[in-house]
């Protein structure tokens, strides 16, 4: 598959024990699992994270009882590859957004584990946060489970609290 038709995007389940006081967090948790663009299953499940991403900004700005974890997943663009990390923490700006990349990049080159990044609405493709151990949003991550070895996906599933 050519680079050119590839969008990459990576499964980070909590925060990086080095990023934002993470807890039990494992590193190698972190997967990477290819898309073509298009793909109907990760566009509608796009389309689902943005469809409440103001509800869930609200959230994150004034979380209620027994919410953390707040994160956003961002498309970073390096020549014809796209690559979408999740940003922990994140925060808004007077023209967008900023945050540290979360997951170690696979393909693109112009960003780096832990870097501060500045993006926009436009780059964001999905959010989630964690309430009372449960994950909530996260919808490209249910999409990827299904792309995973089973055995894989019902651990990650189990130990992470999510319900898809």
């Amino acid at each position: 598959m050519k680079l050119a038709v590839r969008a990459i995007l990576s499964l980070m389940l909590t925060l990086l024990s080095g990023l934002a006081g993470a807890q039990g967090a494992d590193p190698g948790d972190d997967k990477t699992v290819i898309f073509t663009p298009g793909d109907p299953e990760m566009k509608m499940a796009t389309a689902k994270a943005l469809a409440r991403l103001d509800e869930f900004l609200s959230l994150a700005e004034a979380p209620p009882s027994g919410a953390d974890r707040f994160k956003l997943k961002v498309k970073v663009r390096d020549g014809n590859v796209t690559e979408h990390f999740w940003v922990i923490p994140f925060r808004r700006t007077e023209t967008g957004f900023v945050g540290i990349l979360a997951n170690q990049p696979d393909e693109v080159k112009n960003v780096v584990l832990g870097q501060n990044i500045k993006f926009t609405r436009d780059d964001i493709s999905d959010w989630g946060y964690t309430r009372d151990g449960r994950q909530i949003g996260s919808f490209t991550v249910c999409v990827m489970f299904k792309r995973m070895p089973k055995e894989e996906a019902d651990y990650m599933r189990g130990k992470y609290g999510f319900d898809c």
